[in-house]
């Protein structure tokens, strides 16, 4: 993939939405959401958009538009997997690649990691190798990954009781106006998460993102409004893009700026695609 030219990218997403979902690709008059992702990713390629998807980056573009208060801790920052001091480290941590998606690792006990030289082993070739790649050759020509200088970032493990992963908050915002809240949490099983959304008037609405997703119901509280609010500042400017919040022991944190969720290969298939169309027509292609 990473050898083909830039003249040959539509021509090779065409062919990659076609295998994902059975249907042809139209760029020329896009009507999904799905369809407007792909568009984007060719045609909107701004270089602040690169910027805002690197980990380490953003953080200062965040604490200009709405505070440091907003920012998760963060522990070191590294060129490579040898510059750790994990004699720095608390018990627990995540450590990441700044230039890709997944590209993580979890340590919920370091004594009992550094004491396991094969599983340090193992996860020291894992971040080599991540760090010689690009993620815009893994993710269907998500374009802002393209010119990101690989680091690694190591933050705090934020869990809430019995080990949970913090409820996230991700807000949709369409031609530089937040949209949709949709709010997800896996279950105590992590078999689905447990998803409420909502429009941009707070009133609950039956959209799902995924699969496996489970809609529950939730009452708007004084955080989600708060995201919402925050994320106007945060997608001014942009087309199109999720801001996503993390709720953790009540305190609200910026977690990315996502500009083409899922690579735009997002299944509405639970509702027929009428999401997919509802959402495509909240976005104007000729507008910010």
């Amino acid at each position: 993939m990473m050898s083909l030219k830039e003249k040959d990218y539509k021509k090779y997403l065409c062919q990659a939405y076609y295998i994902k979902t059975g249907q042809k690709l139209n760029l020329w008059h896009p009507k999904t959401l799905n369809e407007k992702i792909q568009w984007l990713k060719l045609y909107d390629n701004l270089p602040i958009k690169t910027t805002l998807t690197d980990k380490v980056l953003v953080r200062d573009w965040v604490k200009e538009k709405i505070g440091e208060e907003y920012l998760k801790p963060v522990l070191q920052i590294c060129n490579n997997f040898d510059e750790i001091d994990f004699d720095k480290l608390p018990d627990s941590f995540i450590i990441k690649c700044n230039h890709g998606c997944k590209w993580h690792t979890i340590i919920k006990n370091k004594t009992k990691f550094l004491e396991n030289k094969n599983l340090i082993k193992l996860t020291k070739n894992e971040f080599k190798y991540w760090m010689t790649q690009t993620f815009f050759g893994f993710s269907d020509f998500e374009t802002q990954y393209k010119n990101i200088k690989p680091q690694i970032i190591i933050e705090s493990l934020l869990r809430e009781k019995n080990n949970q992963e913090p409820e996230e908050i991700d807000i949709y915002c369409f031609n530089s106006k937040p949209k949709i809240i949709n709010i997800h949490k896996f279950d105590s099983e992590h078999n689905y998460k447990l998803v409420s959304s909502f429009d941009e008037n707070y009133n609950s609405i039956n959209l799902r993102f995924n699969y496996r997703e489970q809609l529950i119901n939730r009452e708007i509280n004084n955080n989600y409004r708060k995201a919402f609010d925050l994320s106007k500042k945060l997608a001014k400017g942009f087309k199109f893009v999720r801001v996503d919040f993390i709720q953790y022991n009540n305190n609200l944190y910026f977690g990315e700026m996502t500009f083409t969720p899922q690579s735009g290969f997002i299944d509405f298939s639970r509702e027929n695609g009428y999401w997919n169309k509802e959402l495509g027509n909240l976005l104007n292609l000729k507008g910010d």
